[in-house]
């Protein structure tokens, strides 16, 4: 089964050379390109689509309001694919919705794996723009320390959450605790249930920061 696939990017030289790389992988069907943030909305609202490549910086509606109507109203993963130059979008697409968040410099084969692992359940936020995301909270949080109120959690969902807030994988998660990937993804999954979020990238967010929304 093929991943069914939009485009939403108002240079019209970078979505068709996305829908071009995109096509040469048998994984994805592109199904339509379009040039703002409504546009893709409403091709989401009228089609099945799987996943949602949206550029920030649109006309008429810019990706991060695609995003959370896309969300909202549809079965679609909206991800973000833009430049750091709007990197001051990132939390509030990923509080909208935001499945994924990349930059459009890379290659096209780390666009491809992040597309298939959005496609199959996860979230996925680059590393830079992880750790630009801390790198303008305070001081005190910038070593994934945390002012929230950890009485509701277990030990070790706590330790879980320190170490998904310094931007640990599953599996690097499990080797520091000496645990499998399936009980790590338990843990996930009973902090989720308590914070009332939807992913790990929230779940960071929400550790450094101290806000849900």
């Amino acid at each position: 089964m093929k991943i069914k696939v939009i485009i939403a990017d108002d240079n019209s030289f970078i979505r068709e050379g996305l829908k071009i790389i995109l096509s040469t992988y048998e994984e994805f069907t592109v199904l339509d390109t379009v040039s703002d943030g409504k546009e893709a909305v409403d091709y989401c609202l009228a089609h099945e689509v799987d996943l949602a490549l949206l550029d920030v910086r649109m006309p008429n509606m810019n990706g991060v309001e695609a995003t959370k109507l896309i969300a909202e109203q549809t079965s679609t993963k909206p991800i973000i694919l833009t430049t750091f130059d709007d990197d001051e979008y990132i939390l509030d697409a990923i509080k909208n919705g935001a499945k994924g968040y990349l930059l459009k410099n890379n290659d096209p084969e780390q666009i491809r794996d992040a597309m298939k692992s959005v496609f199959h359940g996860n979230s996925i936020l680059q590393d830079v723009i992880f750790e630009k995301i801390k790198s303008n909270l305070s001081p005190v949080n910038n070593g994934a320390e945390t002012k929230i109120d950890l009485t509701q959690f277990t030990e070790r969902e706590r330790d879980i959450l320190s170490l998904i807030a310094k931007g640990y994988s599953n599996k690097a998660i499990s080797k520091e605790l000496f645990i499998s990937e399936g009980t790590v993804a338990n843990y996930i999954t009973s902090i989720l249930g308590k914070t009332g979020l939807e992913h790990r990238t929230q779940i960071a967010i929400y550790y450094l920061t101290g806000k849900i929304d």
